[in-house]
């Protein structure tokens, strides 16, 4: 197993740039997860007795990568997941898709409606039963030969959001067979990637920006040079 991608570390927070493939939390198929990797790393390098407190402020699907956040004491977790709440946390993905939205600039907002036997979330209309509003705004960085480089900031957190919301505008993220691509990837992920995190830190109330750099391939390096 490869050492975990730690980019920020303080009393409070720990943040782990997450690769695609792993599981933040523990579920069925009993894979050790993140939190627990995490836990044993704290455990050891500032030599912990008992139980280790680490608490997962939010998720990342397993096929994606980046930016996940864990909270370090119970005051620094109640304290994110109220900024989550209110939506005073910034989040910014990179996505690359199959074509490009028919708009360089645009807003989604949509219906969505998870299916839990398929764990796939569907476009629906506003009076379908369980559906939730979902809202992201994008912008197209860049077209390369086949794919098109797309930052979304999401304005809630729904079940599979980006990924269901840019298929629905024809822009599927490579590799994510689940919403449509033509192709996995070779090792089961998919292109979109929780790049930065910026948020007011919630004990020393100072402003942090995190950024994570997406994984090492062709795609992912032309993105990165779209920012230079």
């Amino acid at each position: 197993m490869e050492p975990l991608s730690i980019i920020y570390e303080d009393n409070h927070l720990i943040v782990v740039n997450k690769k695609a493939g792993d599981l933040v939390q523990g579920d069925k198929t009993g894979d050790q997860p993140l939190n627990e990797r995490l836990k044993a790393y704290i455990k050891k390098k500032y030599n912990k007795p008992g139980d280790v407190f680490l608490g997962t402020v939010h998720r990342l699907d397993r096929p994606t990568s980046g930016i996940v956040l864990f909270a370090r004491t119970s005051k620094a977790l109640s304290r994110m997941n109220a900024l989550f709440k209110s939506k005073d946390i910034q989040k910014t993905y990179w996505a690359v898709t199959e074509k490009s939205p028919q708009k360089e600039n645009g807003k989604c907002i949509d219906f969505l409606a998870k299916v839990e036997k398929q764990n796939k979330s569907y476009v629906k209309s506003e009076k379908h039963p369980g559906a939730k509003r979902a809202e992201l705004t994008y912008a197209v960085k860049g077209r390369g030969k086949n794919y098109s480089y797309i930052e979304v900031l999401p304005v809630t957190g729904r079940h599979h959001q980006i990924r269901v919301q840019l298929s629905n505008q024809g822009a599927i993220i490579k590799g994510d067979l689940k919403y449509g691509a033509k192709r996995s990837n070779k090792d089961g992920s998919i292109h979109l990637h929780a790049r930065k995190l910026s948020f007011i830190h919630p004990v020393k109330k100072e402003p942090i920006e995190i950024l994570a750099d997406p994984p090492n391939d062709p795609l992912w390096n032309e993105f990165l040079s779209l920012e230079q």
